[in-house]
């Protein structure tokens, strides 16, 4: 059987998302997992006939700072990593097509805080992603803050 941890796909949304994702892989995987393949994907979510959130550029520009971030904090830890920019309506669609694209043996997140209102009218990107994908997903907890103590 194929490690778990072989080759992972790690969805990013944003800077502190890239942080808070970073803090937990290097807290919750052991160091045995360093000789696994990290793919970074920071999904450009489309309007699909609406106006886009924001400029194309400003987005490109905010997936580099976000691959340079996650790319610093995981090779120091010894990961090693590649970084793949993806555009498409439905995030959840685009990370299964990517999973299966670079035949990943799972795909790791830190589910992010929503409030029940965006939920609701947005739908729960997490549960999507649990229910649809089409290899293992593991979802860490959120890491802790050690500087309290």
């Amino acid at each position: 059987m194929t490690q778990l941890t072989t080759r992972v796909l790690i969805p990013i949304a944003h800077e502190d998302d890239a942080e808070r994702t970073c803090d937990a892989i290097i807290e919750h995987l052991s160091s045995e997992d360093a000789s696994s393949k990290f793919t970074i994907v920071h999904v450009i979510e489309k309007g699909g006939g609406t106006p886009d959130k924001a400029p194309l550029a400003a987005r490109e520009d905010q997936a580099e700072r976000i691959f340079s971030l996650v790319e610093q904090r995981l090779q120091a830890a010894g990961y090693e990593t590649e970084s793949r920019l993806e555009y498409g309506t439905d995030v959840a669609e685009v990370l299964s097509d990517v999973a299966v694209d670079i035949d990943a043996t799972s795909l790791v997140f830190v589910p992010r805080p929503q409030g029940r209102l965006s939920r609701l009218l947005t739908g729960n990107a997490s549960t999507r992603l649990i229910s649809d994908a089409p290899v293992p997903v593991i979802a860490l907890p959120q890491p802790t803050d050690d500087e309290d103590d």
